[in-house]
């Protein structure tokens, strides 16, 4: 049949249609900005909201560079101590500060020079780290109610990303996997509309929290620029049970919340449960809240999420 014109009629139309709905997408995005910055001085302990923060490539500056660490030198987190929510880190000009309750504040200052060294177990990579000393381990051990041992990473070259998602040889300090997590409160408050209770941002641990997008928005986010900082959106963040604990108690209120809720809409065709997007700077800077997050590139959503009815059949 010949060619009539109808179909070009027809893709015209829908190209201005789909126009129109990236400009409003774009414009709904240029809202986005920074409402605040959260730093955890110690992987796993209790952080604090902070208006401005610098940022490294292997992270935000003063964000998990100590970790607790137990008798064979394996990373502790919440996961296996819900308790260490309730202990209270902060950086200082020379070390930090812990605090808990029914205890004394104790002021840890960085390593000397010469203190011991010991390789400490994060996931599946093997780190140098430095023993932060026996006051500091005595404390820590006491407030969890295990022997246990605090460890500061001087070296923030020698713990690699993974190179599927960043060049070889670029370093993250002791989070999980990716230097920084953002986390969107227009997505938690979508969440929030599913829940019988609604939780707070702080539950997954972000690092830089964003509002004004529209919900979900960062999925599609490829390469954003905050202030004088760009970053490599590189991953969804994969929740686990810490997302379970009231960090105010270090209870869980309930064992299944807000996984279970989670899992109804955003689950991973791979099988994780998607809150939050991992990023990667590509170079020093200072981010403040209020700035702008300007979406330089977009692509299609990087959660593979599972259909309603495959949720239900995988269930």
């Amino acid at each position: 049949m010949a060619y009539t014109g109808n179909l070009r009629s027809k893709t015209t139309s829908q190209s201005v249609v789909l126009g129109q709905r990236d400009n409003a997408r774009m414009t709904i995005e240029n809202l986005a900005s920074v409402a605040e910055l959260r730093i955890h001085p110690v992987k796993g302990l209790r952080g604090g909201v902070h208006m401005t923060a610098d940022i490294e490539p292997w992270g935000l500056v003063g964000d998990r560079r100590w970790m607790v660490v137990d008798a064979a030198a394996r990373f502790l987190t919440q996961r296996e101590r819900h308790t260490m929510t309730l202990i209270e880190a902060h950086n200082t000009a020379t070390g930090i500060t812990l605090t808990t309750p029914g205890m004394e504040r104790i002021i840890i200052p960085f390593p000397a020079p010469d203190a011991e060294t010991l390789n400490v177990v994060v996931w599946r990579d093997t780190v140098g780290a430095v023993a932060a000393g026996t006051a500091a381990d005595a404390w820590i051990s006491a407030a969890l109610g295990l022997s246990c041992r605090l460890v500061y990473l001087a070296d923030t070259s020698t713990r690699k990303i993974d190179p599927a998602f960043a060049p070889a040889g670029q370093s993250v300090n002791f989070a999980d996997g990716f230097p920084v997590l953002l986390g969107s409160l227009t997505s938690l408050a979508d969440l929030n509309t599913r829940l019988a209770v609604p939780i707070p941002i702080g539950r997954f641990r972000p690092n830089i929290v964003v509002s004004g997008a529209v919900p979900w928005a960062e999925d599609c986010w490829r390469r954003i620029r905050i202030g004088d900082v760009f970053f490599r959106v590189v991953k969804p963040c994969d929740r686990c049970i810490v997302t379970t604990i009231d960090p105010e108690t270090g209870q869980r209120p309930d064992k299944t919340e807000p996984l279970r809720t989670l899992g109804t809409f955003r689950r991973d065709r791979r099988g994780g449960v998607m809150f939050g997007q991992n990023l990667i700077p590509e170079n020093a800077g200072r981010i403040t809240a209020g700035d702008r997050v300007e979406v330089l590139e977009h692509g299609p959503p990087n959660v593979m999420l599972m259909s309603a009815s495959e949720v239900e059949i995988d269930r």
